[in-house]
C-alpha cells in the first residue's frame, strides 16, 4: 500500500459550452460521478458547477493516470446523463479540461471555492484562470533560473 495525498481541480464544460446541466440533470450527475470516482478508489472532496462546466476536488491514487479519471468520469456520466434523460437534448461535454494541482494547506480554500461555484458566477467572483477552459493545450511556462 503507497502513500498519497494527492489533490486536483478539475474542471471542464459541456460541448460548446451550452446550458445542459439544469437542476433535474444536476441532482442525477453530482451523486453519479462521486459514485464512479469511489469505483475508481478516488475521493470527491467537492463538486459543484453551473449549467454549462463542473468543477471537482478530487483526490486520484498514483496507479490511476489523471487523463483516464478524467475520460472514464465524462465518458460514463454523459451516457449515464443520455440514457436517464432521453427526453432531453443529447449531452455531452466538451474534448479538454483543466486541472490543477493542490497542497493539502489549499485544499480547503479550493473547496469553499467549487462548493460556492453558483455564488461566484452570479456575483462575478469566479477566479478567471480556473474558469478557462478550451480544447488547446496550455502548460505552465518554464521557471526562469
Amino acid at each position: 500500500m503507497a502513500l498519497w495525498r494527492l489533490y486536483y481541480h478539475l474542471v471542464w464544460g459541456t460541448k460548446n459550452r451550452q446550458p445542459l446541466i439544469d437542476n433535474k440533470r444536476e441532482a442525477r450527475l453530482y451523486p453519479y460521478i462521486v459514485s464512479k470516482a469511489n469505483s475508481l478508489d478516488c475521493i470527491i472532496h467537492a463538486i459543484d458547477g453551473t449549467d454549462n462546466h463542473i468543477h471537482i476536488i478530487v483526490s486520484i491514487p498514483p496507479k490511476l493516470s489523471i487523463a483516464e479519471f478524467v475520460k472514464r468520469i465524462k465518458g460514463s456520466s454523459s451516457h449515464y446523463l443520455n440514457q436517464n434523460f432521453p427526453d432531453l437534448p443529447q449531452f455531452s461535454w466538451q474534448e479538454g479540461y483543466g486541472v490543477f494541482s493542490l497542497g493539502g494547506k489549499q485544499l480547503d480554500n479550493a473547496i469553499a471555492y467549487v462548493q460556492n461555484q453558483k455564488i461566484h458566477h452570479q456575483q462575478n467572483t469566479a477566479i478567471a484562470l480556473l474558469e478557462q477552459i478550451d480544447d488547446n493545450d496550455d502548460p505552465p511556462k518554464p521557471h526562469k533560473s
